[in-house]
């Protein structure tokens, strides 16, 4: 036992006398583990002068992605992580023309189909607002018909309850105005429509007053209903929200309004759809102008959005620069 005892202290010593213990690192070592690298984004996320007005769902692991596009009805595009997309093709067309806006829910409560929320020309002249069905989320959608005459930029939200609501902008002569219409089921209306923002402020004015463009999120059991103001072929396109204890309302603008606007390099912000990415975060998927000149030149971007803890949200916009991915 004297001996082993003997041994193992020389075995000891000579470790100090190298400045380290048997176990530990020589000084300045390095882990032989390879640093993960940081992966980055960089808007536009698609390099192509056109699609706006996105709205994306998430299906079984995978994005899609459904923009204005030409007008003849909406292409779908997939990804893996809102960064790389890959463009698949027509969902949906329609001869009236027109088609832009549309929005898609997953009626994943109930039974499993895609329903298309689109905004297409009216005969005679105008837009409306009808709906399509499909089994998957590449479509085909087949029409089921309008919901809305002389209005655009729908929106389908279902609360916690299951209760459903469509938001839409609302056209007339003067002005656009965000409407709430209850729904009894994906296709059908319940009830009458309310009127819920109008274009009072001196940022939704811009070239036009106009409220369009709507998104709801829920947090913490407050309702948020976002939108866009001013005229969106500007570059004072802009994205504000106002808060209600009701998916009904009666909303109260936020004071800080709007939250993403022109700077930076960035022009005309707005018409956005907001997604949980794959690293859990909330991101803001939406479009900007190419330039500061008025026109319909226009990309699309993402970017992280998040709320405060009193509540408020908080977005950023950003333009050709490196930034951390989802």
């Amino acid at each position: 036992m004297a001996r082993i005892y003997v041994i193992a202290m020389a075995v000891i010593a000579a470790a100090c006398c190298l400045g380290q213990t048997p176990t530990s690192k020589p000084h300045g070592a390095q882990s032989s583990a390879p640093a993960r690298p940081v992966r980055t984004y960089r808007n536009p996320i698609i390099d192509r002068i056109g699609p706006a007005d996105p709205a994306v769902i998430r299906y079984r692991g995978k994005y899609y992605l459904y923009p204005t596009l030409d007008g003849k009805g909406y292409d779908v595009l997939v990804s893996d992580d809102l960064v790389h997309w890959e463009q698949k093709g027509k969902c949906y067309t329609d001869a009236r023309r027109g088609a832009w806006a549309p929005d898609v829910f997953h009626h994943a409560k109930g039974d499993g189909k895609f329903y298309l929320y689109y905004s297409v020309d009216k005969p005679g002249g105008g837009k409306l607002i009808g709906v399509a069905v499909a089994d998957d989320p590449l479509g085909p959608f087949i029409d089921k018909g309008n919901l809305v005459n002389d209005a655009i930029d729908a929106h389908l939200f279902q609360d916690d309850d299951g209760s459903m609501y469509l938001y839409y902008s609302a056209m007339t002569p003067r002005s656009s105005n965000i409407v709430v219409q209850p729904m009894a089921n994906p296709l059908s209306k319940k009830g009458e429509p309310a009127t819920l923002i109008r274009p009072t402020d001196e940022w939704e004015r811009h070239r036009a007053p106009i409220a369009e463009g709507p998104w709801m999120l829920k947090h913490k059991g407050r309702y948020y209903l976002m939108y866009s103001g001013s005229g969106a072929d500007g570059p004072d396109y802009a994205v504000g929200y106002a808060t209600a204890k009701s998916p009904t309302g009666p909303f109260t603008k936020y004071s800080g309004n709007p939250i993403a606007q022109r700077g930076n390099g960035v022009f005309g912000p707005g018409h956005h759809c907001v997604i949980a990415g794959p690293d859990g975060r909330l991101w803001m998927v939406y479009h900007q102008q190419s330039s500061d000149k008025p026109g319909w030149k226009r990309f699309l971007a993402i970017d992280p959005l998040w709320f405060g803890e009193q509540g408020v949200i908080h977005v950023k916009t950003t333009r050709g620069t490196d930034e951390p991915a989802p």
